[in-house]
């Protein structure tokens, strides 16, 4: 189901080129619930350019796990591009990682708000050297359905990041 956004030959080719630059890459996860760590390591072999991850679902597990400030999450809610910004520092911290994608929306069917509704997601990608691209995105469909999109969304978008930052 949507391979067209990411599919496994397009896993592969990531962490081959992961792979010949001695690059890792981490996740942190809310709204897809470990999804994107579970792509990443169908493929064998992926220990090699995978360290780990984290699901912080909760807000408490934001704060404790991955240093994302209570005010942030009180000012902002956790789906926003602060918290998401807030999640890619503590987990590329954490996991010693080269490159991170850190994901909070709500997949639903409930938990929108009037300017957050259901299928909305923040996706933030970033390397160790602070280089960041955060953007919200508004997928269509069922709980799986926008959970499948996000985590092959962001696949996606760190693959096109890799790629430009390995070119310069």
């Amino acid at each position: 189901m949507y391979n067209n956004i990411f599919d496994n030959n397009d896993m592969i080719k990531l962490q081959n080129i992961l792979r010949i630059h001695n690059k890792t890459i981490t996740v942190a996860e809310s709204c897809t619930g470990g999804l994107v760590a579970s792509i990443i390591t169908k493929i064998s072999g992926s220990s090699d350019i995978f360290n780990g991850s984290v699901v912080t679902y909760s807000n408490k597990i934001k704060n404790q796990e991955l240093n994302v400030k209570n005010e942030t999450l009180q000012k902002f809610g956790a789906v926003s591009c602060e918290v998401v910004n807030e999640m890619l520092n503590g987990v590329v911290k954490k996991f010693d990682a080269n490159y991170a994608i850190a994901i909070s929306g709500i997949a639903g069917p409930t938990g929108e708000t009037k300017n957050k509704p259901v299928g909305t997601v923040v996706i933030g990608i970033c390397d160790s050297k602070a280089h960041k691209i955060v953007n919200i995105y508004h997928f269509n469909g069922s709980r799986e359905e926008v959970q499948i999109q996000a985590a092959k969304t962001s696949l996606k978008e760190i693959s096109k990041f890799i790629q430009n930052t390995l070119d310069k």
